[in-house]
């Protein structure tokens, strides 16, 4: 799978590390409902932590096609409701 984190680049995930950042989507939505802003900072930090760790970045000219989009990291609670409304950040 091909993360691309906006305003970073892309990172070829193997497709085992889906139900990881699943928990961790779920987490972010529950945050996203209760308007948590820090719970979410967290769980959005340790988010892209985790597809920073586990993928392997792709060369800055290449250019795949995307899989999954994730907001850049400073992006608030507000920006990422605002963008995915109830569907969270991870395809299910």
């Amino acid at each position: 799978m091909i993360v691309r984190i906006m305003g970073e680049g892309q990172v070829r995930l193997d497709d085992s590390h889906f139900v990881e950042l699943n928990k961790l989507d779920d987490e972010l939505l529950e945050e996203m409902e209760s308007g948590d802003e820090e719970g979410f900072r967290r769980t959005f930090g340790t988010l892209l932590a985790c597809v920073r760790r586990l993928g392997t970045p792709l060369p800055d000219d290449a250019l795949e096609p995307s899989e999954l989009i994730l907001p850049s990291p400073d992006a608030t609670l507000a920006e990422v409701r605002e963008l995915l409304g109830d569907d969270g950040l991870i395809p299910g």
